[in-house]
């Protein structure tokens, strides 16, 4: 119903609709409090992206690769870590497999949530790296306040752990992954994405045929390696840092 109702609202596209349904069953078979965080996580990151939308999509037009509603290929970026997570609790009834979840999924959040707000911000984006001015939408482009949405994602993430009756080692897991993996996204976002250039444009972005329908040139980065790459290196180190919290927590 929830995939449905995301496919309604235009927040999923068919394909991500069926992910959306994949994920949900797998969290829901984990436990009540493994599909609650989800659906908590989902319908945050559904608002948020709504919320000025067509101010974001102004700032940021012709850069980022696939704006809108998210394909299936977003979604398992985004959630596939979770999923996974749920499959292995499910077979295995363990602290260490809730943490991966949670921490994923806030890793997941956090850098949603630091995009989505960060581009509302009124003063110039800067790289993580280097920390010139970037455009509004460049991955790798941090602001203040989309540093601190990020924060307020992380924790939010473990609140909502407590909430479903995880442990505080759970929600202090969830909130170091948060943090370790929305940053990791963005230092992997300035200097391992790669990043293309329309001739035609004069403009830089995610992808490899631009909206204008230019075929778009590589001007850095590993040619393999896009927007939904990051995300998912992204979840993985918010599992692994998640991970690392439990078993030295005591």
């Amino acid at each position: 119903m929830i995939a449905l109702l995301a496919l309604r609202f235009h927040a999923l596209q068919p394909s991500g609709a069926l992910a959306a349904w994949v994920a949900g069953t797998l969290a829901v078979g984990a436990g009540w409090d493994w599909g609650i965080y989800l659906v908590v996580y989902f319908v945050a990151a559904s608002a948020l992206s709504r919320y000025g939308a067509a101010h974001k999509a102004r700032v940021s037009a012709g850069r980022v690769a696939r704006p809108g509603a998210r394909d299936a290929i977003q979604v398992v970026a985004n959630g596939g870590v979770y999923m996974l997570a749920a499959g292995a609790h499910i077979l295995d009834p363990s602290l260490i497999w809730i943490a991966a979840g949670a921490g994923a999924l806030a890793a997941s959040a956090a850098d949603t949530w630091a995009t989505e707000v960060g581009s509302l911000s009124h003063g110039p984006a800067r790289s993580i790296v280097s920390l010139a001015p970037v455009f509004t939408g460049t991955s790798g482009g941090i602001t203040m306040l989309g540093l601190v949405a990020s924060a307020a994602a992380s924790g939010f993430a473990a609140l909502v752990a407590l909430m479903v009756g995880w442990s505080a080692a759970v929600a202090i897991a969830a909130l170091a992954g948060g943090v370790v993996g929305s940053l990791l996204d963005s230092v992997i976002g300035a200097t391992a994405q790669a990043r293309w250039w329309c001739d035609s444009c004069a403009m830089d972005t995610e992808s490899r045929r631009h909206s204008c329908g230019a075929i778009t040139r590589q001007v850095g980065g590993w040619r393999w390696l896009n927007n939904d790459g990051v995300n998912l290196a992204a979840t993985i180190a918010g599992a692994a840092a998640a991970m690392l919290c439990v078993v030295l927590l005591p």
